[in-house]
């Protein structure tokens, strides 16, 4: 669905798949500065939203997902992956307890298909899922001054759920609290900001996207979500004993990395373009965009094994790398052979 804030002036819409919210809104070098250094408002509209209440919900997700749930207090937002049994990426989430109701939300278009699999997990336990996609609006705050910004607008958000991560704040609104939300932010100084900016920032942090960063084959290890959304001290989930082996014997065949493009290019390289080591393919492209202070930058996979201090071309731009996921990451078994005695 189309977000009313793509009515703003100046709002130029964004490529897939963020096409039903604004890329900028007429500057997008100065709503980067806004975000790291003041603060700014992104529509995060699109994003699938989904609810599960019901006195089980945390043991229930707890058992579903990489990260551990049990017990976690009210309003503490984390991430979560649920994973296929071999261990492979089927969700990435956000999400926050509120003392009666898990808030989740996950990639544009996946609500539903989030919302169906976890219904076909319930069994005879007490919870209830809701795929509220149509109903609910993600509009993220970030920078230094965001929980000011919040306070401008409290009234207008009402008790909407908010998930807190590092310097960035998520507000899951109504639908229809979305443009007073943003008016009123707009009104005490919060610049607007598109994705253009806040996929700048977020490639410049290392924060790998579902979908845009990822494929099939995605494990944990090689996206550096080993800590941040897989909690290696809890038990049995789908695709643990892949993240366990890994952890303790083996390592990833991919590695995520930083990609420093060469400035004097004219475009960004294509999502999946081959990222080329003296003319051989060693990995693929991900996201990309231009940050306002990095210049050119975009997130890639390439292989464990290509050294650290490589330069590749991708898809006809020369690059540099900035390591995110060591080549070593994994095997951290100490395993000790003893001879029997005579």
């Amino acid at each position: 669905m189309t977000s009313p804030l793509l009515s703003r002036p100046g709002a130029v819409a964004a490529e897939a798949p963020d096409t039903d919210v604004a890329a900028h809104y007429g500057e997008p070098a100065q709503e980067g500065r806004a975000l790291d250094r003041a603060a700014g408002w992104v529509d995060r509209g699109n994003r699938g939203v989904v609810r599960v209440s019901g006195p089980d919900r945390l043991g229930w997700l707890h058992s579903l997902t990489s990260q551990y749930l049990e017990g976690l207090a009210p309003g503490t937002a984390t991430e979560a992956l649920v994973l296929d049994t071999k261990g492979h990426l089927r969700f990435h989430l956000a999400l926050v307890d509120d003392g009666t109701a898990v808030w989740a939300h996950t990639e544009p278009g996946a609500g539903a298909e989030l919302a169906a699999f976890l219904d076909s997990m319930r069994f005879m336990l007490r919870v209830e899922v809701a795929d509220l996609s149509a109903e609910r609006r993600v509009l993220t705050l970030a920078g230094p001054d965001r929980e000011a910004a919040l306070a401008a607008a409290a009234d207008a958000a009402g008790d909407a759920p908010v998930l807190r991560f590092g310097d960035e704040t998520d507000l899951l609104l109504p639908a229809e609290a979305l443009v007073p939300v943003a008016d009123a932010l707009t009104a005490a100084g919060v610049r607007p900001a598109g994705m253009w900016a806040y996929e700048a920032r977020r490639i410049a942090a290392h924060r790998p996207r579902a979908l845009l960063d990822t494929d099939h084959r995605a494990i944990p290890h090689e996206m550096g979500w080993v800590g941040s959304a897989v909690h290696l001290e809890k038990g049995c989930y789908p695709g643990q004993e892949t993240v366990a082996r890994v952890h303790n014997l083996g390592r990833p065949p991919r590695r995520l990395v930083l990609l420093h493009l060469d400035g004097t290019a004219e475009r960004l390289p294509e999502r999946g373009a081959a990222i080329e080591l003296d003319g051989r393919a060693v990995g693929v492209a991900g996201s990309a965009a231009r940050h306002h202070e990095l210049g050119p930058v975009a997130l890639g996979l390439v292989k464990r094994t290509v050294p650290v201090d490589a330069e590749f071309t991708v898809d006809g731009i020369a690059a540099g790398q900035e390591v995110i996921v060591p080549p070593d990451t994994g095997a951290n078994a100490e395993i000790t052979l003893r001879r029997r005695p005579a």
